[in-house]
C-alpha cells in the first residue's frame, strides 16, 4: 500500500501519470466571470451556458461572461455545507420542449433533508428566464440528518434515460440497503418513471407488505459512497467516479446490478483512523479501475470528444477539489489509467466541453473570493 506516501509521489506511483505545474500547462487559462459557490454548468443549443450556484441561483451566461438575472421559479433549496442547488441538464428533446432538470437538496420534517430532482420548462426572456411547470420526479429515500454526500449528478444517455448518482449521505450502511436509494446509481425514464428493464424491478422481499415498485426498481448499482461524476465513454460504457473516505477515491466501470462494496470495503480508511478492508479482500465486490490514495477529491467526470485538444479525444477529465486541478484519464476497453494532472491553483468543481471543443471550468472557491468561470484553449 502507498497510503502514507507524499501526495505527488503516491499519485504518480498509483496512476503512472505525470504532473504539470501551473507554469507548464498545455493550455491558456482565460478568466471569464465569477460566481458565489458555483456547482455545475451545461451549454444551451445557442452556445450560452446555464450555471448553478449552491445557494440556489441559476444563471444564463454568455461566453464573454455576461450573466442574466437569476432564473425565477426554482424550487426551495436547503442550502448548507455540501448541499444546495446542484446539477443542471437539458432534456434530450430540449430544442422542442424547453425542459431542463435540476438536482438540489430538499428539506424534510424535523431537520432531515435529501437530494431531489425536478424538471420544468425554461422560458427565456431578456432578463434571464423562468422555470415553469415544475414537477419533482425523484427523491432520495429516506431523508436523513446531516449535510453531506448527496451525489446528485445528472446524465442522459443516447436512449433518453436519465441517470442520477445518489450519495450515501455519510451514513455508510444505506449503500448496501435495498430499501433505500441512498448510495446507489439510479436509472429512470425522462419523466421519472421506472424502466421495465431495470435490474431490480422484480426484486422480491420476504415481507409481502413491502412495495416492490418503490425504490428497488430505480436502482442500477449499489455500494457507492459519494459518486460525484458519471459519464459514458466512446464505446457506450458507463463510468462513475466517487470520493472515498480518507483516501480510496474510485473510478468504476458501472455494471448492471453491480455492487461496489462500500462501506464493507474501500481502499481508504475511516477519518478517525479505523481501517476498512481493501477491495482485494472481498472478491465478491467489484473493484475500481483506478483508485487514489492520497485522495484527489473528484467532483465530476467529463468525456472529451472535441478536436481542439486532439490527443485528448476519448479521454475523461476529472475536476479535483483537494487536488486543486484537473486529472486526465485514458480508457482502454474496461481498463483506465491516469496519464496527466494539471495544477490549477484552486479547488475545481466542474469541467465541461464547449460547442467548439474548448474547455470550461468552474472553480469551487478561491479563499475568500468567488469561484471563477475559466475558458481553456490549447497553447500554441
Amino acid at each position: 500500500m502507498t497510503r502514507q506516501l507524499p501526495l505527488v509521489l503516491a499519485a504518480l506511483l498509483l496512476a503512472g501519470g505525470t504532473a504539470c505545474a501551473q507554469d507548464d500547462l498545455p493550455f491558456d487559462v482565460t478568466p471569464v466571470t465569477a460566481f458565489d459557490e458555483p456547482w455545475a454548468l451545461t451549454f444551451l443549443p445557442d452556445g450560452r451556458m446555464l450555471v448553478t450556484e449552491k445557494k440556489g441561483q441559476l444563471y444564463i451566461v454568455t461566453q464573454d461572461g455576461q450573466k442574466s438575472r437569476p432564473v425565477r421559479g426554482l424550487p426551495n433549496v436547503d442550502y448548507g455545507n455540501q448541499g444546495g442547488l446542484g446539477d443542471v441538464a437539458l432534456h434530450p428533446d430540449y430544442d422542442n420542449n424547453g425542459i431542463i432538470y435540476l438536482s438540489y437538496v430538499e428539506g424534510g420534517i424535523d431537520g432531515t433533508r435529501g437530494a431531489a430532482v425536478a424538471r420544468g420548462v425554461l422560458n427565456l426572456n431578456s432578463r434571464g428566464g423562468t422555470f415553469d411547470d415544475v414537477e419533482v420526479i425523484w427523491r432520495q429515500y429516506p431523508k436523513l440528518f446531516g449535510y453531506g454526500h448527496y451525489g446528485y449528478r445528472l446524465l442522459f444517455d443516447d436512449d433518453g434515460y436519465l441517470w442520477i448518482t445518489s450519495g450515501d449521505r455519510q451514513k455508510f450502511t444505506p449503500s448496501q440497503d435495498m430499501q433505500s436509494n441512498v448510495g446507489k446509481i439510479i436509472r429512470l425514464r425522462e419523466d421519472g418513471s421506472v424502466p421495465g428493464d431495470n435490474p431490480f424491478v422484480d426484486y422480491r422481499r420476504q415481507d409481502p407488505l413491502v412495495d416492490r415498485a418503490g425504490v428497488y426498481g430505480e436502482i442500477w448499482s449499489i455500494g457507492h459512497r459519494n459518486p460525484l461524476g458519471i459519464s459514458f465513454d466512446l464505446d457506450g460504457q458507463l463510468w462513475a467516479i466517487e470520493m472515498g473516505p480518507a483516501g480510496g477515491d474510485e473510478l468504476n466501470l458501472i455494471a448492471r446490478e453491480g455492487n461496489y462494496g462500500y462501506p464493507v470495503v474501500s481502499n481508504g480508511d475511516h477519518y478517525d483512523g479505523r481501517e476498512i478492508p481493501d477491495h482485494d479482500t472481498r472478491p465478491e465486490f467489484l473493484e475500481p479501475a483506478i483508485w487514489w490514495t492520497p485522495a484527489i477529491s473528484p467532483a465530476g467526470l467529463t468525456l472529451y470528444t472535441g478536436e481542439q485538444f486532439g490527443d485528448w479525444h476519448g479521454n475523461f477529465l476529472v475536476p479535483g477539489l483537494s487536488s486543486r486541478g484537473l486529472v486526465r484519464i485514458e480508457v482502454d476497453g474496461k481498463q483506465a489509467r491516469e496519464v496527466e494532472r494539471f495544477a490549477m491553483g484552486a479547488r475545481i468543481r466542474s469541467v465541461e466541453q464547449g460547442p467548439d471543443g474548448t474547455l470550461w471550468v468552474l472553480e469551487d472557491e478561491r479563499g475568500d473570493s468567488e469561484g471563477r468561470l475559466l475558458k481553456l484553449t490549447p497553447r500554441n
